[in-house]
């Protein structure tokens, strides 16, 4: 059974969203859901062992993934040495940047807007960033090849992917799968793919498409992130899994990272163990509850807000939302400040007249949320 939180009880507790995001915070990629039962129940049982030493990624955890991703994604025969556990995809992008870009005129291509980590990755690799906009073609985002093929050079070395994609919460298709993985071949570039949201995929004809299910050619030049984090809502455990098919290049991704980041807790395992092994039956109730949410976002804003934009999100729990309408420099701000929700900005994805809202949350924090929107909206047409 899903269970929501109340306002009160995540307030006080170190949490980034409910206690450094304003009365109404509908920002960082954290549900206001609990975890399910068997993440809890198995964290429990660690906790009771009474020694919390130095942990590593056990067998039966590469199996239990391994496993996952076979019956969940189609992945055919994925190996256990695949697999490198890292405290988050967030170092992830930078340690797989790191790799292929060597030299401070190689270039990161990232299609904006995207996740803004993944604008930043760049700085620490001590390279460039290559930034190609997606085309709106028809209301549908999509990719702009013509672009992609224009602004490539010989200097570009990775095409980092966030698939489904954050925040525009597109599902790509194999096709599109397909053909970013032949341009980054014909181009001799890695592509790193962020499959983070691969398990929150809301429209029931969709279907995720893993980087891992490639033909065995394109492989080699893939890196695939996931983790259990935003599924289960157990992102402050930070379990990231990297799946590398080829050896050599996880080999020389293990080089780059040596001694930079931490080993993972003990914790970390359990929970992760514990969801990709027991927690679908409750990921079914999920996936039902965010269907719900997001149609009441999109009824609401269509009646009460209808100079906001949203597009239809395929995946995810974040409503992507075109604000441009409202005539303010910064709808972050402007909400922020007239209404006290919490939105993410728009800016920090490279959209700055848009922001992006979680609706993985109770439906009466939701509909309080979308009330002071509407409020404050009313108030700036009142006053022009």
């Amino acid at each position: 059974m899903i269970r929501f939180a109340s306002t009160d009880s995540r307030r006080e507790t170190g949490n980034i969203k409910w206690d450094l995001q304003g009365p109404l915070p509908f920002g960082i990629a954290d549900m206001d859901i609990e975890s399910p039962p068997c993440v809890v129940d198995a964290l429990q049982q660690r906790l009771n062992h009474r020694f919390y030493g130095y942990a590593f990624m056990t067998d039966e955890l590469r199996e239990a993934i391994c496993a996952y991703l076979t019956a969940m994604h189609g992945v055919q025969n994925p190996q256990p040495e695949w697999l490198h556990a890292i405290p988050g995809c967030v170092p992830a992008f930078t340690l797989v940047t790191r790799t292929a870009c060597t030299r401070p005129e190689h270039e990161v291509m990232v299609c904006t807007p995207v996740y803004p980590p993944m604008l930043h990755c760049h700085e620490d690799a001590h390279c460039s960033l290559l930034q190609v906009p997606y085309a709106n073609v028809n209301g549908r985002w999509e990719f702009d090849w013509e672009a992609m093929e224009a602004a490539v050079s010989p200097n570009t070395r990775i095409f980092l992917l966030c698939n489904p994609h954050n925040p525009l919460g597109r599902v790509w298709s194999r096709e599109d799968i397909l053909r970013l993985a032949e341009f980054c071949e014909r181009h001799d570039m890695l592509l790193c793919s962020d499959e983070i949201h691969c398990d929150l995929v809301l429209d029931e004809d969709l279907k995720h498409t893993t980087a891992l299910s490639l033909p065995e050619h394109l492989l080699k030049r893939v890196v695939m992130l996931s983790a259990p984090s935003k599924t289960f809502n157990i992102a402050g455990i930070c379990f990231t899994f990297m799946a590398v098919p080829n050896p050599e290049l996880l080999a020389a991704i293990r080089k780059i990272q040596g001694h930079t980041l931490p080993t993972l807790n003990v914790f970390a395992y359990a929970a992760s163990l514990a969801a990709y092994r027991d927690g679908w039956e409750w990921h079914k109730q999920l996936l039902c509850t965010l269907r719900r949410n997001r149609q009441f976002v999109y009824d609401f804003i269509a009646r009460e807000l209808p100079m906001l934009k949203v597009r239809h999100q395929e995946a995810t729990y974040l409503a992507w939302i075109d604000c441009s309408a409202l005539g303010v420099e910064s709808p972050h701000d402007f909400f922020l400040e007239k209404a006290d929700v919490f939105l993410d900005n728009g800016a920090n994805f490279g959209s700055p007249q848009c922001v992006r809202l979680n609706f993985a949350t109770a439906p009466e924090i939701l509909e309080q949320g979308l009330q002071a929107m509407q409020r404050a909206v009313m108030e700036l047409n009142a006053g022009s």
